[in-house]
């Protein structure tokens, strides 16, 4: 059984920033893709940013120069730094793993709140 937690969310003003981890524990083999997800209140989930088990990187548009994703394999962590935060930024941020032999495995989330 595989457990995804996630930390670093709370409340910040516009301008600010935030570092999101989450870290994955259990039976894990080998984890492929990872990637932040965000849902904002009567929106649907978008995918924020993403990151291959090789580093390639890929952001939603409207975050692009502004957030940062990167993963420590030995700790099989993710982290989302984001920077120059907006208003706009504001909804529950999920982690996600593609991990071998389980499948897509999410965190709890956490929830991000910028005030302006």
């Amino acid at each position: 059984q595989v457990q995804l937690v996630e930390s670093g969310g709370g409340l910040v003003q516009a301008g600010g920033s935030l570092r999101l981890s989450c870290a994955a524990s259990g039976s894990i083999f080998r984890i492929n893709a990872m990637g932040w997800y965000r849902q904002a209140p009567g929106k649907q989930r978008e995918l924020v940013a993403a990151i291959t088990s090789g580093g390639s990187t890929n952001y939603v548009e409207s975050v692009k120069g502004r957030f940062t994703i990167s993963r420590d394999n030995a700790k099989n962590t993710v982290y989302l730094q984001m920077n120059s935060l907006k208003p706009e930024d504001t909804a529950v941020y999920y982690c996600n793993m593609v991990i071998v032999a389980v499948g897509n495995s999410w965190g709890q989330g956490t929830q991000v709140t910028v005030s302006s």
